[in-house]
């Protein structure tokens, strides 16, 4: 049985170099702006207002650590969630965009305790050019010791067919709604099991 015990805010960095000094298993929360990155740490966790979500696509404009403390087979294990900013905001000047976009591609490449890199998909948009793009950005850099999760969120909102279809596009993926509580206790055993390698 796995659970989550508590969850506690640590810091928000805007890079690598203020980022918390390391400490245990990161694991990395990526997706588009609006797919319920927050939402969903909040579900993992059992906590409402944890990881604060926006109304304002790309608002998150900081990389926010927070350390979280599991039961695992009846040990106590702390990993660290790290929620990153979503890719694909608008309304951001340019030179602004690629300065978040250079320091979350430093973080992503160099910082050493990332084990596992959980990518969230609109599970009603699973097909954009955009989610293919970070999928391979991923496995560009990925190192022997870290994995890939792709969750996909919204899933309340499909009929069958539908579900069949994002499974086709992402075959080892796992469906979520943090609306209708579904798959949140399979996605907090997935990410523990994947980040601690297991």
């Amino acid at each position: 049985m796995i659970r989550a015990l508590n969850a506690k805010f640590l810091i928000s960095a805007p890079n690598i170099s203020l980022a918390p000094p390391v400490s245990g298993s990161e694991v990395a929360f990526l997706g588009r702006s609006n797919v319920g990155k927050s939402s969903l740490i909040n579900a993992l966790v059992n906590h409402k207002n944890l990881a604060k979500s926006s109304s304002t696509p790309g608002k998150t404009q900081l990389i926010n650590f927070f350390e979280v403390g599991y039961e695992y087979d009846e040990q106590r294990i702390n990993l660290v969630f790290v929620d990153l900013p979503g890719f694909g905001y608008a309304k951001v000047a340019k030179s602004m965009h690629n300065e978040w976009k250079k320091n979350l591609d430093e973080y992503l490449k160099q910082r050493s305790n990332i084990k596992l890199f959980v990518h969230l998909i609109d599970s009603r948009h699973f097909d954009l050019e955009i989610d293919k793009n970070v999928n391979d950005y991923l496995q560009s850099f990925l190192r022997a010791d870290q994995r890939i999760l792709n969750i996909l969120t919204k899933a309340d909102k499909l009929n069958q067919s539908e579900k069949s279809a994002a499974l086709k596009a992402y075959p080892n993926a796992h469906f979520v709604s943090v609306l209708k509580k579904i798959g949140i206790d399979k996605a907090n055993e997935l990410i523990v099991k994947n980040a601690l390698g297991v």
